[in-house]
């Protein structure tokens, strides 16, 4: 073999790096991805190329050291040190080769990662040895877990010991369920082994620690089309331009510098292929639960009491069950917790009746039960219910939520009819985290990505809301047209702080929101309701508006016992009515549009309209002045405009910190608000959702950015206050789905009256919410096998070409292949010991659950699934992607 030429050390050492990378310690499936990247890289990639490079060259030894030279000239712009494959590096003398788009495509919608999936932004930690101020560290990273999405979440430390050269050893960790760091609680341990440091060396000693490289994940969506395009692009750029004469010796270079990069990128695209799979793969339902309230066990049957063994069991038979479980002390405590009981609650207050036999205490029958506690009694709990998705109020998922949107694609197709979404706003205060330089373009990356998806689950009548401020208004406007070029999108000015946010020039009182709906062919949005401010006389009070200036707004309100009965028609010219109010012998009132002056004027809206806004009108009674010792007319105004809705939403009810800081303050202590800096108005979200016409009082809302849950507060406070039957999905990655997501709707559904964390009076409303875990796409990358044997054995293809992943096990160990019958078992217990099987068939299936029993799963049309022998073929996509 030929020595290297230092060219050549270094392209394949940057190649070395895009497969094997650093050494990294950890518990993670990005640990366990590197290790199979490195196992290609060395036994295959590396071997197999060498071997073709040195035939190629073979004919023109002189041309190596120029061709890797061009190799890594070209691929060191698109290797990152994630193994993300995209623009890593593109000065601007650089520009000139990139992808500039015709006239049939915006120059503007061409951002720099628009060909990738954005993953997460994460430390590549490793274990580090560690000297500050004369004291030494070590901190142990080998079983370090790593982030499973972006959520966001603390380096925790923990001192291990002390070692013998007066070594400090620190085991280190993500936080969880909100532990922290407790720095005092470290430095008595210290000081109880011996140790000696303080507390500004112990936190110097965490900051060099955490400084370690801070990468980027992403997926290209198409790595073969996207390298093969630029690589085209370049090569006309640097090789071609200026020349127009080639000898045939140095066609034939340039044909095998092309035809190898074609090589090592058709390889590369192999492994990020994979990725794409594996990250659009359905993922398993894990860990789910439900709650309801408790009147649905304590109330009389609507239906059968069928439960999962056929048998009739009557509600107090379960609700007695439920007193005497072992776990109910758990679920008291919970409800202490919630501050939903006080310290005189007994359990028997849960069954007390008054004289008359109604509840004594009526709230108790709000009680949120949770199924965790009651996992033996879960399957009886849900044979309550006749139809058991179309009894559920909503879902909740906790997911990284394109994942989600990737799996509820089957199950809610054409089914969203609303769908409003808080995304972060990418500003200073809000930043998403991203190492790359490209912010704003990461960040359209990932909403582009997530709109695709979601789009899918549409109804044809749909409207879509998205709440944005000024830094990614733009942006998040061209990424709307994008994906909804046949629709139609407003944006809408919103006044959230009229106190103003505070700039140098400008003191900003709005922010956003994107509404994108069919076309403006129909009316998809209501009318919005006005407040105080914009309460409006229905009597026109302009000097033009004479009775002259519209006849057919001159005509009599017919008002009786205080409420409108009906509308008088328009009289001819030659009459005029002796006056305003007009009584009647069966005590009507007639009311005209007469001033105080006596002068005819006329109503805002025409006799053939008005009877359309009747619901919306309201009558104040007349008040007698003392000055002119008369009553005043009546007054008649209404509450909303019948026109189109306004492009500026003001309300005192819009006040973020009013309705949305302090609302959290309430319903929990202040220390669970802080984390949410900027939560939305209650009412705002209430507004968006209460304007889709499809909806009125029903329809599915999605919010996948769920961020404390206001989406879900909104359409419960809508449902309780006119009846509706509203449903809602909820998608939220953080911590907080657990500690103030899930809790807050359990503390709406016991009251609407909170202070300081406790339930203060008001009223409850009955509930009943599933709750469950998604696998991640963290999961699989570490529960992922792939072979050990020889890489490239295909005698029909070339290794750049074959499906290298053929023979690997991917999640295959959850079979069980039966030769002899000729069939397949499948054990997802194997996988995970937490698999809800009924809710993964029905989100493989597309289809609703109607009932579940220990034995099958039944759905809305009839069909019914086994779930003691699951079938294989409709969870192969979950286990077997290619």
């Amino acid at each position: 073999m030929p020595d290297r030429n230092p060219f050549e050390t270094q392209f394949l050492n940057a190649l070395r790096d895009i497969f094997v990378g650093a050494r990294v310690e950890g518990d993670s499936g990005f640990i366990n991805l590197m290790k199979i990247k490195a196992r290609y890289y060395e036994q295959g990639v590396f071997p197999q190329l060498q071997r073709d490079i040195n035939t190629a060259l073979q004919p023109f030894p002189d041309f190596r050291e120029e061709l890797f030279d061009k190799l890594y000239t070209f691929f060191q712009r698109y290797f990152s040190e994630s193994g993300s494959i995209y623009f890593r590096y593109t000065a601007l003398h650089q520009n000139v080769y990139e992808k500039v788009y015709t006239d049939d495509r915006d120059v503007i919608l061409f951002w720099k990662t628009h060909m990738l999936y954005y993953v997460k932004t994460d430390r590549i930690f490793t274990s580090l040895n560690v000297e500050v101020d004369g004291v030494k560290f070590f901190f142990d990273a080998s079983k370090m877990t790593l982030k499973k999405a972006n959520e966001k979440r603390e380096v925790v430390y923990a001192f291990r010991s002390l070692g013998e050269d007066g070594t400090l050893v620190f085991d280190v960790a993500y936080s969880e369920k909100g532990k922290t760091t407790k720095v005092d609680d470290i430095l008595k341990e210290i000081k109880k082994a011996n140790g000696k440091v303080d507390d500004e060396t112990l936190n110097k000693a965490f900051r060099v620690f955490e400084k370690q490289s801070e990468v980027d994940f992403f997926i290209n969506k198409d790595a073969r089309s996207f390298l093969r395009e630029q690589f085209d692009l370049w090569m006309y750029q640097y090789l071609f331009a200026g020349q127009n004469v080639w000898s045939a010796e140095r066609l034939a270079q340039l044909q095998v510098l092309k035809e190898i990069a074609f090589k090592i990128i058709d390889f590369i695209s192999q492994f990020e292929d994979e990725l794409v799979k594996i990250w659009n793969k359905p993922k398993f339902v894990r860990n789910s639960h439900y709650v309801l309230t408790l009147d649905h066990v304590i109330a009389s049957p609507a239906g059968g009491e069928e439960i999962a063994s056929g048998t009739e069991r009557p509600r107090n038979d379960l609700f007695a069950r439920l007193l005497a479980h072992p776990n109910l002390p758990q679920q008291v405590q919970e409800w202490r917790d919630l501050g939903m009981l006080g310290d005189d609650f007994r359990l028997e207050m849960l069954t007390q009746k008054d004289l008359t036999g109604a509840p004594l205490h009526p709230q108790y029958q709000y009680l949120p039960i949770d199924t965790k506690y009651f996992p033996d009694l879960e399957l009886d709990i849900l044979a309550l219910f006749d139809d058991l998705d179309a009894a559920l109020d909503g879902w909740l998922v906790h997911s990284e939520n394109y994942q989600a949107l990737i799996s509820l694609i089957l199950k809610f197709q054409n089914r969203i009819q609303t769908i409003y979404i808080d995304p972060p706003y990418n500003a200073d205060t809000s930043e998403i985290h991203y190492v790359n330089t490209y912010k704003h373009s990461s960040f359209a990356s990932m909403i582009d990505n997530r709109l695709e998806i979601s789009k899918k689950l549409l109804t044809n009548n749909f409207i879509y809301y998205v709440a944005i401020d000024e830094v990614e208004q733009n942006l998040l406007g061209y990424v709307l047209q994008r994906n909804f070029s046949e629709n139609k999108s407003i944006c809408v000015t919103v006044v959230h702080n009229r106190r103003g946010q505070q700039g140098k020039n400008f003191s900003a009182v709005h922010e956003y929101v994107f509404v994108t709906f069919p076309d403006d062919k129909n009316k998809y949005i209501g009318d919005r309701v006005f407040d105080d401010i914009d309460h409006r006389n229905l009597r026109d009070s302009g000097t033009e508006s004479s009775r002259t200036d519209a006849q057919n707004c001159f005509y009599p309100i017919i008002i009786k016992d205080g409420q409108i009965i009906g509308f008088g028609d328009v009289p001819p010219d030659e009459f005029h009515p002796s006056s305003e109010n007009e009584h009647k012998s069966d005590g009507s009132i007639f009311v005209w549009p007469i001033d105080s002056d006596n002068q005819e004027r006329k109503w805002r809206y025409a006799r053939q309209s008005v009877e359309s806004i009747l619901l919306d009108l309201e009558v104040v009674k007349p008040r007698e002045s003392k000055k002119k010792k008369k009553k005043s007319s009546y007054q008649i105004y209404f509450n909303k405009p019948t026109g189109t809705q306004k492009t500026v939403w003001e309300s005192e009810l819009f006040d973020a910190s009013e309705y949305g800081t302090k609302i959290l303050q309430n319903l929990f202590s202040a220390s669970i608000s802080k984390e949410f800096k900027y939560p939305k108005s209650l009412h705002l979200v209430k507004e968006c959702i209460g304007a889709s016409l499809p909806l009125t009082k029903n329809g599915l809302i999605l919010d996948y950015f769920a961020g404390s849950g206001t989406t879900a507060h909104a359409v419960m406070n809508l449902n309780h206050e006119d009846g509706g039957n509203r449903k809602y999905i909820l998608v939220e990655m953080g911590e907080y789905f657990h500690t103030v997501i899930l809790p807050r709707i359990k503390k709406v559904a016991f009251s609407d009256k909170w202070k300081d964390g406790k339930a203060s009076g008001g009223t409850g409303m009955s509930h009943f919410v599933k709750y469950y875990d998604l696998e991640s796409y963290e999961d699989v990358l570490r529960r992922a096998r792939y072979a050990d044997a020889d890489l490239f054995n295909n005698p029909y293809d070339d290794p750049y070409h074959s499906y290298v992943f053929l023979r690997d096990l991917k999640l295959l160990e959850a079979l069980d292949v039966d030769v002899e019958h000729n069939a397949v078992h499948l054990h997802p217990e194997r996988l995970y010991p937490d698999i809800d099987l009924a809710e993964t068939l029905s989100q493989r299936r597309g289809k609703w659950i109607k009932r579940i029993t220990a034995e099958y799963v039944e759905f809305q049309d009839g069909e019914r699934l086994s779930l003691l022998d699951p079938d294989w073929e409709v969870l192969k996509p979950l286990i077997w992607w290619q």
